[in-house]
């Protein structure tokens, strides 16, 4: 599922890392998962090597440019007053099932410290819609990070 993410995003040109803005999607993403993060207020160690690690896989940063853009994602969402600046930018650059697995990511922060929070489930939410996952995705998505077992398994009547 998120081999096609990283593997659009490795092929995205490679732009300097200095001076990295929220136009560039790896910007962007990092962004909305320090958002996340941070969202109850507390930031873990275990979602911070969680986003990391996205990060990491998704654009194949390492080192010295990993942390580039980890900085760059950081003072862009503290400069940030709404979603709208980072959002743009993943629709813009995302296909739709790229878009999924970034919702994908974003609950692996959410439950990498063992602790969801409702403000963490409401960024995801808020995200979410402004990049179009549909509700019954994102909660798809969001049961398989819990590691909970889904209550209707495919092929199961939902009268839908």
């Amino acid at each position: 599922m998120f081999e096609r993410l990283r593997s659009f995003l490795k092929g995205l040109p490679a732009k300097e890392t200095t001076g990295l803005g929220a136009d560039d999607p790896r910007v962007a993403v990092a962004a909305l998962l320090i958002h996340v993060m941070d969202a109850d207020g507390v930031r873990s160690e275990e979602e911070r090597a969680a986003m990391k690690r996205a990060l990491q896989e998704s654009f194949g940063l390492e080192g010295g440019e990993l942390e580039s853009v980890v900085k760059a994602g950081e003072h862009a969402e503290q400069e940030s007053v709404d979603f709208y600046a980072f959002t743009s930018v993943v629709n813009r650059e995302l296909d739709e099932q790229q878009r999924l697995e970034l919702i994908a990511l974003m609950w692996q922060i959410v439950f990498a410290d063992g602790s969801p929070h409702e403000l963490e489930d409401n960024v995801v939410w808020r995200v979410a819609e402004l990049i179009g996952v549909e509700r019954r995705a994102r909660m798809e998505m969001r049961i398989k990070a819990s590691g909970r077992t889904p209550l209707l398994q495919d092929g199961d009547s939902q009268g839908n």
